[in-house]
């Protein structure tokens, strides 16, 4: 009786290596030519790129656009800036000091907008 569970034992034993040294020998002969395939597909999937001789082509609209949105900026500046020296005016003749002083708060937020073009081209922008 002990022998024969020996057997079935060893025999389990040598069945469950061959089963590993099968499914080995199965996943080798998947994964080899997948890895071969797929090197091969990124080697050959390069393509050249041919730049163009300047960047203008590139940077000449994003030039335009930031040129479009500072003198935006700027148009707005002085608007306000014109807004709220009317406001000051009509705040200083009523003697009227909080208006006076959210007006001088918009002059100052109306030079900002109206100088930023100015404090940008002497920075280099």
């Amino acid at each position: 009786m002990k022998e024969r569970i020996v057997n079935q034992n060893m025999n389990n034993k040598q069945k469950e290596e061959k089963g590993m040294k099968g499914l080995f020998k199965n996943v080798k002969r998947k994964v080899v030519p997948a890895m071969s395939g797929a090197i091969m597909a990124v080697s050959l999937m390069s393509t050249q790129c041919f730049a163009a001789s300047g960047t203008s082509a590139v940077t000449q609209p994003l030039d335009n656009l930031k040129t479009l949105v500072i003198a935006v900026i700027g148009a707005v500046g002085v608007i306000i800036l014109a807004k709220n020296v009317m406001e000051f005016a009509q705040a200083y003749q009523q003697q009227d000091s909080s208006t006076m002083n959210s007006a001088l708060k918009g002059i100052v937020a109306g030079v900002m907008m109206a100088g930023i073009s100015t404090v940008l081209t002497f920075l280099g922008f």
